[in-house]
C-alpha cells in the first residue's frame, strides 16, 4: 500500500464535486491484487489508520482522477491542424490518404507509441480509440496500451463501400477480423473492444447486419461510431437509408444501439433522436473542439439533459484541435453558451470536469471503476500543479472558492499544468 498526501478532487454519486484541501489517498491491492483506491479523504482524519504506510506529500499540488477521453482517433495524431472546408473534404484529402500507412505494423507501432506518450502527458488514463480499417493498427494500440497497463478500448474500422483504395476493406473478411481481434483482445487485462462501424455512409448494409451480429454475440465489449456531425454528412446518410426515420435511426434498425454503445457528435438531433438514445441506452461523445474546428455545429446540451441521455467529453484528435482535456473542457463550456436551445446555458466547472472524468466512465458503463477517486476505483490519477506557469500561480493563488479554482485550471491550463500521470 501507499499513500498521497495533497489537495484531492473527486465526485460524489450527484455529480458533485468534492474537494479536500488536505487530504489522503490510500492505494492498495483489492481481493484480486488490482492496485485501487482504498480510502480518501481528509489527512487528519485518516493518517492514523494506516500505521507504516509510506505517504508521499504533494504540497502545493492538487490529486485528481485521470481523464477519461470518450472518442479519439490515435491513427491521426499526424492529421491534427490539416486545413479543410468542412467535414468530408477533410476526410478526403487529408485522413483517408494518412490512415491508409497503417496497414504496416511497425509503422502503427510507431504512432501508437507516441500517441499513448500524448495521452500521458495530458493526463488522460483511459480512452475510446480508433483504429483503422488494418487489424494491424488494431494489434499495435492493443499491445503497446497493454504493456503500459492502460484501460484502453478500440477497435478495427468497418469501411466496405464509399471508401478509397487502402482503407476500404472487405465486407466478409473485415467481419473474420473483428472476430478474431475480440477474441484476441477483449478482457485482456484491463483492455476492451468496440465494434467500430466507422459511419453509416461508409459501411454497406451487410456490414451493418454482421456488426450487429457480432454486437449480440459478444454483449460486453462496446460499439462505437459517429452521427450527424456534419448537415452533408446527414443529407448523405438519409439518401443512402431512406427507410430509417432519421441518421441516428439507421444504427437503431440495424441492431447497433445499446449499452456500452457511443456515437461521436450527436449534434443535428430532434426529440425522437435524442429518446432513442436515453430508451436504448446510447451514450454520445461530445467533442467540441472538433465541431468548432469543422464547422459542424453546436452538441445541444439542454436538448440532451431534457432527454436525459449520458454523455461525456472528447478530443476527437485529429478533427479535435487539442490532446488536452483542458483544452476540451474551456470549447465544451464556450459551447454551452452559444447555439443552444436553452440560450446563455452556461456548464459549472465541476459539470465540465466530471463531462470528462467521472461523467465519461459512467457513459463508457465504466461507472465506479476509472474516472473517480472513491474507494473502489482503479487507482489512475493525475497530479496537478496549479503554479505551472506564473500566469496560473497568480489566478489560482487568488481563487477565493473551488469553481474559481477550477475554471481557472480549466481557461489557462494545457500540458504543462499535468505535473504526473499515475497509471494503477
Amino acid at each position: 500500500m501507499k499513500a498521497y498526501r495533497a489537495a484531492i478532487l473527486r465526485f460524489a454519486d450527484d455529480r458533485s464535486a468534492l474537494y479536500e484541501e488536505d487530504g489522503l489517498l490510500v492505494v492498495g491491492p483489492d481481493a484480486q491484487g488490482r492496485p485501487v483506491v482504498r480510502a480518501v479523504g481528509p489527512y487528519r482524519a485518516l493518517a492514523g489508520n494506516f500505521p507504516g504506510v509510506a505517504v508521499e506529500h504533494l504540497p502545493g499540488r492538487i490529486i485528481a482522477p485521470g481523464f477519461v477521453d470518450m472518442h479519439i482517433h490515435y491513427p491521426q495524431t499526424d492529421v491534427i491542424g490539416s486545413p479543410a472546408p468542412g467535414l468530408l473534404p477533410w476526410l478526403e484529402h487529408y485522413t483517408f490518404p494518412h490512415e491508409s500507412r497503417f496497414h504496416d505494423e511497425a509503422y502503427a507501432a510507431g504512432v501508437a507509441r507516441f500517441f499513448l506518450d500524448e495521452l500521458a502527458r495530458n493526463g488522460v488514463t483511459t480512452a475510446l480509440a480508433f483504429a483503422t480499417s488494418h487489424p494491424a493498427s488494431v494489434q499495435a494500440l492493443m499491445s503497446e496500451a497493454r504493456a503500459r497497463r492502460l484501460r484502453l478500448i478500440t477497435g478495427k474500422v468497418l469501411q466496405d463501400r464509399h471508401s478509397p483504395d487502402g482503407v476500404r476493406d472487405q465486407t466478409e473478411q473485415s467481419l473474420l477480423d473483428t472476430e478474431a481481434l475480440i477474441q484476441q483482445w477483449h478482457g485482456v487485462d484491463r483492455l476492451g473492444y468496440a465494434i467500430t462501424p466507422r459511419f453509416a455512409p461508409s459501411c454497406s448494409e451487410a456490414q451493418l447486419r454482421g456488426a450487429a451480429a457480432l454486437a449480440a454475440k459478444y454483449p460486453d465489449v462496446w460499439i462505437q461510431s459517429h452521427v450527424a456531425e456534419n448537415l452533408d454528412e446527414v443529407r448523405w446518410a438519409r439518401e443512402l437509408f431512406p427507410r430509417s426515420r432519421s441518421y441516428l435511426a439507421i444504427y437503431d434498425d440495424f441492431g447497433l444501439m445499446r449499452e456500452r454503445a457511443v456515437y461521436a457528435h450527436c449534434i443535428h438531433f430532434d426529440d425522437e433522436d435524442r429518446a432513442l438514445m436515453r430508451a436504448t441506452g446510447t451514450a454520445a461523445a461530445v467533442s467540441p473542439t472538433s465541431n468548432l474546428f469543422l464547422g459542424s455545429g453546436f452538441f445541444d446540451y439542454a436538448g440532451a439533459d431534457r432527454a436525459g441521455f449520458r454523455y461525456g467529453l472528447a478530443s476527437d484528435v485529429g478533427g479535435g484541435t487539442s490532446f488536452s482535456p483542458f483544452r476540451t473542457m474551456l470549447a465544451a463550456y464556450c459551447v454551452g453558451r452559444e447555439g443552444q436551445t436553452k440560450p446563455g446555458l452556461s456548464l459549472t466547472p465541476g459539470q465540465l470536469w466530471w463531462q470528462h472524468t467521472a461523467g465519461a466512465a459512467q457513459a463508457l458503463g465504466l461507472e465506479g471503476v476509472v474516472g473517480n477517486l472513491q474507494p473502489g476505483c482503479e487507482a489512475d490519477f493525475i497530479v496537478l500543479n496549479p503554479a505551472a506557469t506564473p500566469l496560473l500561480a497568480r489566478k489560482t493563488g487568488q481563487a477565493g472558492s473551488l469553481d474559481e479554482l477550477l475554471f481557472g485550471l480549466i481557461v489557462l491550463g494545457d500540458d504543462r499544468l499535468v505535473e504526473k500521470t499515475v497509471i494503477s
